[in-house]
């Protein structure tokens, strides 16, 4: 009985988080670990999720290793950054480096405070 209990409320607990992600503003990175630009945002990237975890989710795609994962966000130049609304709907794309503060002000300019 105990671990049919544990089971549901991991269950729970999974669904709750994933639905919950999915409500939130995204950020999607897509780009590879070896491009110097890329490399550059990586630590932007981790200080954006920690900074605003429940705000805002951030992810990163490595182009390299998942080709088709940048496929479907028909990214063709590394790095590109996909801003999209809490409804899933995409607001901005911006391929090249991209500083925390040009980051956060665009979320502004989208209408975003964080």
């Amino acid at each position: 009985m105990m671990k049919k209990v544990s089971l549901l409320i991991v269950l729970s607990f999974l669904f709750a988080t994933s639905a919950w992600a999915e409500s939130l503003p995204k950020l999607v990175d897509v780009g590879a670990d070896k491009c110097i630009p890329c490399i550059k945002m990586a630590p932007i990237l981790d200080k954006l999720k920690e900074d605003f975890a429940g705000k805002m989710d951030v992810q990163f795609v490595d182009a390299w290793k998942n080709r088709q994962k940048a496929a479907e966000y028909g990214v063709q130049m590394i790095p590109t950054q996909i801003f999209y609304a809490s409804d899933g709907k995409e607001l901005y794309r911006h391929t090249g480096f991209y500083s925390r503060e040009a980051i956060l002000a665009k979320w502004q300019e989208l209408g975003y405070q964080f």
